[in-house]
């Protein structure tokens, strides 16, 4: 007994490990250490069926089970299964940190942090998966992981039913119902739900962007931005809509895109109640109530409502055109441009009109060819007070009055003959929102599909003889047409 407690006070270590080699000052601390190497838990539990390697363990695990805390603090009322796990809890209170690294004169609380943090210096990672033999620095990052194979999600969100599995996941969801934003930028004042995105935004104000495009030798301040911006060069759409197929290059993209099927549109507007199916489009809208205009163009002076905007802009100057087409190799300045051209060879429709159910390839041509029903006008000339569907229509005008027209559209508004085809325009595109024929002169087509040409695949206006690639922009071209007439 003497000899044993004598190495206990003099640290002497003379049990060393045959696996690893580590020394311990007793046989019986050797023993159990061993256990570590062989996987020999010779303590069960009889209610749960647990095993342990120690006695020690297997005691404090019992605990669980009674429930049983008989170590109290008496500064908060927090109770404790063991008095270590107490007088660690007391030193939150104290401020006291008796664990100092020599490396780097960190200091911890517990002496298990101190020896977790240790291996960042050391690069030991003894904890390994036996699924994916991954291997960490501590056993609670272990359990952490393991919970990426298993399906199990215990932590469910109390408002939307949504499950997680892990708890600083479920806290950090929790946000968006709340609708807390406590961490602000001190540069711009602008609000996070979260600190570790206020550190990430931090960052564009400094210019830090550690991660670089070994492809365009583009830089970006997070990681995980690096690799989403790699697939505009792989081409790569991991994310795909159980829906119509439909596949996207971020998770972010996809559930927006979803929204589309399910008509969800959980972003509200304070100001005049305007709901919006992804956060991004409620913050460009927000600017139209605050008319803030923060980022300025250092090339023409041309300020803008959000950095995207801005950076979209700055490619006119220096004709940037980064995002290409698969098919065809066609190159674009911005995103949406290079997925509303995409359309063009997948065929894909999936905005119908809820009244003729005409369908069409992007949202913008399904609202101007709602006005159509609608009757909605709301572009107005400041002239002469007369009202346009469409922006394109209303600049057509206007030259009236700037006496800018040209030849064709001179004859569409003076000749009888332009008069007539233009008045059988109207008919005709009123009747495609109606999906019916016209009965007219003989000698004009009677539906637009009869414009088509099979020998070039256009379709030909027969007022002025332009050739345009599909219905729906001859249909628009009839309206500016249309537009003319006194």
């Amino acid at each position: 007994m003497q000899r044993r407690r004598k190495g206990v006070h003099t640290e002497e270590k003379r049990y060393g490990c045959k696996h690893c080699g580590k020394l311990f000052s007793q046989g019986g601390n050797l023993r159990e250490h061993e256990r570590i190497h062989t996987g020999e838990k010779p303590y069960e539990c009889k209610q749960c069926g647990k095993f342990f390697r120690s006695a020690s363990n297997f005691n404090k695990h019992k605990k669980i089970h009674t429930g049983e805390r008989p170590f109290k603090c008496t500064q908060c009322g927090k109770c404790f299964r063991e008095a270590r796990h107490l007088r660690e809890h007391e030193r939150i209170h104290t401020g006291e940190k008796p664990y100092e690294c020599k490396q780097c004169g960190r200091c911890f609380c517990r002496g298990g942090d101190l020896r977790e943090h240790k291996r960042t210096h050391t690069g030991e990672k003894p904890f390994q998966c036996s699924q994916c033999s991954k291997c960490f620095g501590s056993m609670s990052n272990l359990r952490k992981h393991e919970k990426v194979h298993s399906e199990e999600k215990p932590y469910k969100c109390k408002h939307c039913d949504k499950c997680f599995k892990f708890t600083r996941y479920l806290k950090s969801h929790e946000v968006v119902h709340s609708g807390k934003r406590p961490h602000e930028c001190k540069l711009c004042s602008k609000r996070f739900a979260r600190a570790a995105t206020l550190r990430e935004h931090e960052k564009t104000h400094v210019g830090v962007k550690p991660f670089k495009c070994t492809e365009c030798r583009k830089c970006f301040t997070r990681f995980s931005n690096l690799k989403e911006h790699q697939r505009v060069h792989t081409g790569e759409r991991p994310f795909q809509c159980k829906q119509c197929n439909k596949c996207f290059m971020r998770t972010a993209s996809l559930k927006g895109h979803e929204r589309i099927h399910t008509g969800e549109k959980p972003y509200k507007c304070k100001h005049c109640s305007k709901c919006f199916a992804l956060p991004g489009n409620l913050r460009r809208h927000n600017s139209i109530h605050t008319k803030a205009k923060p980022y300025q163009c250092k090339q023409c002076d041309q300020c803008f409502s959000h950095s995207s905007t801005l950076k979209s802009h700055a490619r006119v100057h220096t004709g940037e055109k980064t995002f290409k087409c698969q098919q065809c190799g066609k190159c674009f300045r911005l995103a949406r441009h290079l997925q509303s051209h995409e359309v063009i060879h997948t065929g894909e429709r999936p905005y119908e009109c809820k009244l003729c159910r005409k369908r069409f390839a992007h949202s913008g041509n399904l609202r101007r060819h709602e006005r159509i029903h609608l009757d909605e006008k709301p572009y107005q000339c400041q002239q002469c007070g007369k009202g346009f569907n469409r922006p394109g229509s209303l600049r057509e005008h206007e030259k009236i009055h700037s006496s800018e027209m040209c030849h064709e559209q001179n004859l569409c508004s003076e000749t009888s003959v332009g008069k007539k085809k233009v008045r059988h325009a109207e008919k005709l595109t009123t009747s495609c929102a109606n999906t019916t024929e016209v009965e007219v002169d003989e000698h004009l087509p009677s539906t637009i599909e009869e414009h088509h040409s099979n020998r070039n695949g256009k379709y030909t206006c027969w007022i002025c003889e332009e050739e345009l690639s599909s219905e729906e922009l001859l249909s628009k071209h009839y309206q500016d047409h249309i537009a003319q007439l006194p």
